[in-house]
């Protein structure tokens, strides 16, 4: 018997009419930078506990900067190109296989180091919906761009999750160890860590005041405090997690960056995350999408 499921029509796509060809590549193509540029701010943030910046390696003896920055490039045409793909309302197997070109482009960029692994699902899918809200005329405020990724793409997104005979990747093996959420888990719900936790600690720092530093840096304390970040459980277990935990939650107790000394306490966590290898790459990479998320919603204004 054929399951009911498989007898849904595909969802219509009803482009928007007033872009033209070359609008519409252009569209994608600004989308791609912003995806790039958000990338490129959460490399320059610092202090960043245990994580790559510009000031030095973190917890990592295998990457820096630089590594950084040529992932990065390597990754450009592929948020164009899902960007569009998102338009067309691509089905979600087309997207993945998007992201898998992309991160054997990533590897070689790299000389086989995983940088941006999370970033090319969660961006890469925040890149497919801003395309897929533009195609259909819809808003792109955080709430509808939450919204249009779910209903083209949630039950796909839902299966992807826990995938029948996949190979596991380190985040699999982790989750199923620790019972640990990942990229898969954030996707399959709409990427819930960016929309109902970076996103609300990033304005709540803007409206007071902060700058773009420190919004950034609350956000990013903000996400490890919340976050059972698998990059965190692969290198160092729960004991890791722990001190992940509470350093982040002790730097918000104090007020985050609203603390005048929150500058020295980050750089303690710093010290203290490199010291046990920590490297909280979950949580950055769902800074990045939260500044591309803020990013695309400014498209819209005027």
């Amino acid at each position: 018997m054929i399951p009911q499921s498989s007898l849904r029509p595909a969802p219509r796509v009803t482009p928007a009419p007033h872009l033209s060809h070359a609008e519409r590549t252009a569209f994608a193509r600004e989308v791609a930078r912003l995806a790039v540029r958000s990338l490129h701010a959460e490399l320059c943030l610092y202090p960043k506990p245990g994580l790559v910046s510009p000031v030095d390696s973190g917890s990592h003896d295998d990457m820096d900067a630089g590594t950084f920055m040529r992932s990065m490039f390597s990754l450009r045409h592929y948020f164009r190109k899902i960007c569009l793909a998102g338009w067309d309302g691509a089905p979600f197997a087309q997207l993945k296989q998007l992201g898998i070109a992309a991160e054997t482009a990533m590897l070689k960029a790299t000389s086989g180091i995983n940088t941006h692994r999370g970033a090319i699902f969660s961006l890469g899918m925040l890149c497919a919906t801003a395309g897929r809200a533009r195609a259909q005329g819809t808003p792109m405020t955080p709430a509808a761009l939450r919204a249009a990724m779910l209903i083209r793409w949630g039950e796909e997104l839902a299966m992807h999750a826990a995938p029948a005979g996949a190979a596991p990747s380190n985040g699999l093996r982790v989750a199923a160890q620790y019972a640990v959420s990942g990229a898969r888990e954030e996707g399959a719900l709409g990427l819930p860590s960016v929309f109902e936790v970076g996103l609300p600690a990033m304005l709540a720092s803007r409206e007071r005041g902060a700058t773009v530093t420190e919004e950034r840096v609350d956000t990013l304390y903000t996400l490890m405090a919340h976050i059972s970040d698998s990059n965190i459980y692969h290198r160092a277990g729960p004991h890791g997690a722990q001190i992940v935990r509470e350093h982040a939650q002790h730097f918000l107790a104090q007020g985050g960056t609203a603390n005048l000394n929150w500058l020295a306490h980050a750089v303690d966590s710093h010290r203290t995350f490199v010291r046990h290898r920590l490297s909280p790459g979950g949580a950055a990479d769902l800074l990045a999408a939260c500044c591309l998320v803020q990013s695309i919603a400014a498209m819209d204004k005027p």
